[in-house]
């Protein structure tokens, strides 16, 4: 379960970040969830129906929670940070983009995570 500690810092918030998503199916549906969120809102602005862009939420989190708690079986970081956890989304998904998520994994000691 995701815990109450305090973080100093977003670097050090973002190691935990990674640890409550070990399981690649889990990170899966994170990207899942962000893009498409991201799509719901670019296209509520390009169709002209602003008030659309509100089902960003339902659909981005919707997406991650059920791999917290269906797949991890964690409590997701959004409950106790939901700021840093917004950005650990992003931040995860553009290293996962990038193809340099396997190396920060293993950067912070989780070179061997459940896939």
């Amino acid at each position: 379960m995701a815990d109450q500690r305090k973080f100093g810092s977003y670097p050090e918030f973002f190691v935990h970040y990674l640890e409550e998503h070990s399981d690649s199916r889990n990170r899966i549906l994170h990207a899942a969830g962000t893009l498409l969120g991201l799509v719901i809102v670019v296209a509520a602005f390009i169709f002209k129906h602003p008030l659309y862009a509100l089902a960003w939420p339902v659909v981005g989190y919707g997406f991650a929670w059920i791999g917290h708690f269906l797949i991890e079986r964690n409590k997701p970081a959004t409950f106790e940070h939901p700021f840093w956890s917004f950005l650990g989304d992003f931040h995860m998904l553009w290293l996962m983009l990038t193809g340099r998520l396997q190396q920060r994994l293993a950067e912070n000691g989780r070179s061997v995570v459940r896939e």
